[in-house]
Parts: structure tokens; sequence; C-alpha cells
């Protein structure tokens, strides 16, 4: 499925890039100006950002790294077992 068609990027290929990003490197924090990067392109109207992120939140290489999960409140409780 397409879901930025002004730079003709798939969902196929928002999957390849966070998974190639998390095996090139597990610390790293996964934005969608990385993926388009990865892809070799850029960001135009915004249009699709939605439905991009949708896509990216879908990939579970997406998740927070493990030294940065201490500073997201969600995560907070899992990490130092306190609030």
């Amino acid at each position: 499925m397409i879901v930025c068609h002004c730079m003709n990027i798939s969902d196929s290929d928002i999957h390849a890039a966070v998974d190639w990003m998390r095996a090139a490197d597990p610390d790293t924090l996964i934005t969608p100006r990385k993926v388009y990067r990865a892809l070799g392109k850029s960001a135009d109207c915004g249009g699709c950002m939605p439905l991009f992120l949708d896509t990216m939140r879908k990939n579970s290489n997406l998740q927070i790294p493990l030294l940065m999960r201490s500073l997201d409140p969600v995560h907070r409780t899992e990490v130092n077992g306190r609030e």
C-alpha cells in the first residue's frame, strides 16, 4: 500500500527501513525523518504523516531503546519499579 504519494513510499518501504535501522543500531531512536533519509527521500507536503506514523508504530522493531525507556513516562514504572 502506498503511504506517501508525493515520494512514492509504501508500507513495505517503511517497515524495511525501520528493520534496517534497528539492525544497524539497536539503540537508535527511529523517527519519520530518519525513515525518509534511509529511503533517500524527504517529506514533502506532510499529508501522509498520520498514516506514516501509524505504519511505523505497527513495526515491532520501533520500540524505544532500553536506555531511553526511563525518560518515557509510560515505561518509567517498568524500568525503575516506581514513578
